[in-house]
């Protein structure tokens, strides 16, 4: 882990070791974002690990989510599959804790993880050292977004990648244009769930989700986009869908109200 690289405090995204940091965070400065209204600031990853602790709690079997507390930034969580030969990890937060990485290992470790989108990049580069340099999967229509390069990064291409033992990344696009969610053919007790990071968006009433180029500046997405995101995915079982945020979990009957969903957007917008 490199303790004192720069994090953006507004969007949790880490940049390559430097003395001096960037002038500006350019995922921030991108109008899907914000530049906080008191101006750039930074921070590293020995500031938060004096500030912050780790927040694990197991999901439902075979699922445990990694967050910060007092939460960071954007605030997601990351979600942790444990398998036999490795787990997979999703997204990722800003803070890398020992006590994190020795439970993950604890639980067989990491053979891949796998980020949503650029919002989601956080400090994915020290949590892949920390784990003993775990492959970090990224569509390659997202490489621009990658502020800090790193040979653990593997760019995928195409609809969809499988990682193996039921899990496979699903191309969406619409709020960035290599945008991805994650299928758990395992999860929900067998009857498959979808980590959608805010490609789809879990709404507060988890009954709705919705979708948005821009979440902080309200920028919808055109109906084609949409159709074309609900169409990626519901050629998979799903009967839950993880948001990016603890609180943003649509427990059951997920697909039909994902079809809803975009039923009741494209009218809105129509």
């Amino acid at each position: 882990m490199t303790l004192h690289s720069p994090i953006c405090t507004t969007c949790g995204v880490g940049y390559p070791p430097s003395a001096v940091p960037p002038a500006s965070c350019a995922i921030c400065a991108d109008e899907r974002q914000y530049v906080n209204a008191d101006g750039q600031k930074w921070t590293t990853l020995a500031e938060l690990r004096q500030e912050h602790t780790t927040d694990w709690r197991e999901l439902e079997p075979g699922l445990i989510g990694i967050g910060a507390w007092p939460t960071i930034a954007i605030g997601q969580r990351a979600l942790f599959i444990p398998q036999p030969t490795g787990g997979v990890m999703w997204d990722c937060t800003p803070l890398v804790t020992d006590d994190a990485v020795d439970r993950i290992k604890a639980q067989g470790g990491l053979r891949a993880m796998a980020i949503s989108h650029p919002h989601f990049h956080a400090t994915m580069v020290d949590w892949s050292e920390a784990l003993g340099g775990v492959p970090i999967f990224i569509h390659e229509d997202d490489r621009d977004g990658v502020m800090r390069p790193d040979k653990a990064i593997a760019f995928w291409s195409g609809a969809t990648l499988d990682l193996g033992q039921g899990v496979t990344l699903i191309r969406c696009g619409g709020h960035f244009d290599g945008s991805a969610v994650l299928h758990w053919a395992a999860g929900a007790g067998g009857r498959g769930a979808l980590f959608t990071g805010d490609t789809i968006m879990v709404g507060p009433d988890p009954r709705w989700m919705s979708f948005m180029r821009s979440y902080p500046n309200l920028i919808p997405l055109p109906e084609r986009t949409v159709r074309n995101i609900v169409g990626a995915v519901t050629p998979y079982a799903f009967d839950r869908l993880y948001g990016a945020w603890w609180d943003r979990v649509c427990s059951e009957d997920g697909k039909a109200r994902l079809v809803r969903s975009m039923e009741r957007y494209v009218a809105a917008i129509t």
